[in-house]
């Protein structure tokens, strides 16, 4: 009978635990976790801080006795694995201040990662910072809410978990001040993109504070010292600066590491190690796209790595393709999602990148309750090659991500986008769903029927001497005009180009770029030198508003 140990549960070990279990049904399988749920809902856990999810019970997916009766696993919480020794094949477990072995003939391990905690003056005496990894963790935080009442929050990091806290503690009454220490929220996507997050926090009430750090907790963490100098007060912190992977264990062992800590494993996860193999957000993949290390810490891949590593050892052939980092996160009302490469990401690889953005509605703008959905895709001008793609709105978001992250898995090219069908009707999409738009920009920019620059380049470009059209309607502009542009509405474009200068080079502008792409089509046949504005004004409102007057 082949022994099998797993270190850590959730979804790495559990997803390899219950795969096994379907495919080798006389092994014996023992689940070690050191805390004391082997099966919870950890991306649920800030969604329980506000009362969304009412009851903590329905963060807990599985119990050790349910886990037993269904797949006659052996589940054991709070046994912590504290040595392996691979060359006897045997673990080291501590549990209740006693110590036991237990031999293995394959182990698995899924540590999981840590919150990285920085090296803030004053941490150690704080009272009132936590982290949020675990339930344990959650449990501290709302003992805190319930026992202190805070009225003042902190949330020191503004990635996916840092967004979720703040939105969750302000739904929950609390003052929330966010800080980033990066130039803006969300750092997986491009500025522009998170632009539309940051604005969707301050309607909403939370104090966003970027490009800064936290240096220094006073008075037991009752003030919050910033970069500047700045004191903010603060009853209650959550630290979310990012994560870590937790490998004492594997480097002790002998286990080969690299960047960040990461745990080394090959296409079969095997570590270095005989018979030793490791999964979930401790490990190093291959990020698809650009074939580098990367440590990719989502529950999607830590899933998908738990069922392959139990196919690897019941003898099937599976290999880790890697992984593009698919992730979404609710602000709010506002949905913002990525995968792939962003814009910057793709550009610090070397890469040939364009860009375009398109907006359009998650379905037929005449049907009820339509809202915009705002997308950006990177990809190669000359291939087509798509590299990643970013999405903003209220609805609708997640699916076309989920089609443009298939695409990217499956190897499609900006030339396939247009030719993708959906399901349509008036209530679920439209016609020509906000993908097949993004594929025709895309299209058109690397056929040349479009010349684009970006909303970071304009106030360069109009410095060599080009010249602004905003073709909007007269009373559009009330919304916000630019500095310096002339108006000619897209209607009547054709009757006036003779008032302008054949000599000059023109940049179009609209509302969201479709106006602006005819304008610029007009103006090139009549013999111009034209470029479209991408992303046009509602983009560069967005994210570029103090640029922009009012009349």
């Amino acid at each position: 009978m082949t022994k099998i140990i797993i270190i850590g549960g959730v979804a790495g070990g559990m997803s390899a635990a219950t795969r096994l279990r379907r495919l080798m049904e006389d092994a014996e399988i023992v689940v070690l976790e050191k805390g004391p749920f082997v099966s919870f809902a950890n991306c649920g856990l800030p969604y329980y801080v506000s009362g969304e999810i009412e009851e903590r019970e329905s963060l807990l997916v599985q119990t050790p006795a349910a886990l037993r009766a269904r797949f006659n696993l052996d589940v054991r919480p709070y046994h912590e694995v504290i040595a392996i020794n691979s060359t006897e094949k045997k673990v080291t477990i501590k549990h209740e201040d006693q110590m036991m072995t237990e031999s293995y003939d394959k182990l698995i391990l899924s540590p999981g990662a840590k919150p990285f905690i920085p090296p803030i003056t004053g941490l150690s005496e704080a009272t009132n910072v936590y982290s949020l990894r675990n339930v344990p963790d959650l449990d501290k935080i709302m003992a805190n809410i319930h026992n202190e009442q805070p009225k003042k929050a902190i949330v020191i990091g503004a990635g996916f978990i840092g967004l979720e806290m703040a939105e969750n503690l302000k739904k929950r009454g609390l003052d929330v001040v966010l800080i980033e220490k990066a130039p803006h929220v969300l750092p997986p996507l491009d500025e522009e993109m998170a632009a539309f997050v940051k604005n969707e926090l301050v309607n909403k009430g939370v104090e966003v504070i970027t490009s800064q750090s936290a240096t220094e907790f006073k008075n037991q963490g009752k003030l919050v010292v910033l970069e500047d100098g700045t004191e903010l007060q603060a009853d209650l912190t959550i630290l979310s600066v990012g994560v870590q992977p937790e490998n004492s264990l594997a480097k002790e062992a002998g286990i080969e590491l690299g960047l960040r800590g990461g745990i080394l494993v090959d296409e079969s996860y095997q570590t270095n190690l005989s018979d030793i193999y490791a999964v979930g957000d401790a490990i190093l993949v291959k990020q698809q796209i650009t074939g580098e290390d990367a440590l990719i810490s989502l529950a999607s891949p830590a899933n998908r790595q738990g069922r392959q590593v139990a196919d690897v050892i019941a003898g099937l052939n599976r290999k880790n393709k890697g992984s593009i980092g698919t992730a979404i996160v609710r602000v709010f009302d506002l949905s913002a999602a990525s995968t792939g490469l962003s814009e910057r990401v793709a550009k610090q690889a070397g890469f040939d990148v364009a860009v375009v953005h398109t907006s359009g509605k998650d379905h037929a703008g005449y049907y009820p309750g339509a809202t915009e959905v705002v997308l950006k895709l990177v990809f190669n001008p000359k291939t087509g090659e798509i590299y990643g793609a970013q999405g903003v709105g209220e609805k609708g978001i997640d699916k076309r991500i989920d089609i443009l992250a298939t695409a990217i898995k499956g190897g499609l090219t900006v030339f396939d986008l247009p030719e993708l069908e959906f399901a349509y009707a008036p209530p679920f999409g439209a016609a020509k769903d906000p993908v097949n738009m993004v594929g025709y920009a895309a299209l058109n920019k690397i056929e040349g029927l479009t010349d684009t620059i970006q909303w970071y380049q304009l106030e360069e470009e109009l410095a060599k001497g080009k010249v602004l059209l905003d073709v909007r309607e007269k009373t559009e502009l009330a919304n916000g005009q630019f500095k310096a542009a002339i108006n000619i509405p897209l209607n009547d474009l054709r009757c006036r180009v003779s008032e302008l200068d054949p000599t000059k080079e023109y940049i179009v502008s609209c509302h969201s770029g479709l106006r602006s792409y005819i304008g610029e089509r007009i103006l090139k046949q009549a013999g111009f030198k034209a470029e479209n504005l991408d992303g046009a004004f509602s983009l560069y409102k967005t994210v570029k508003p103090e640029e922009l007057k009012y009349v």
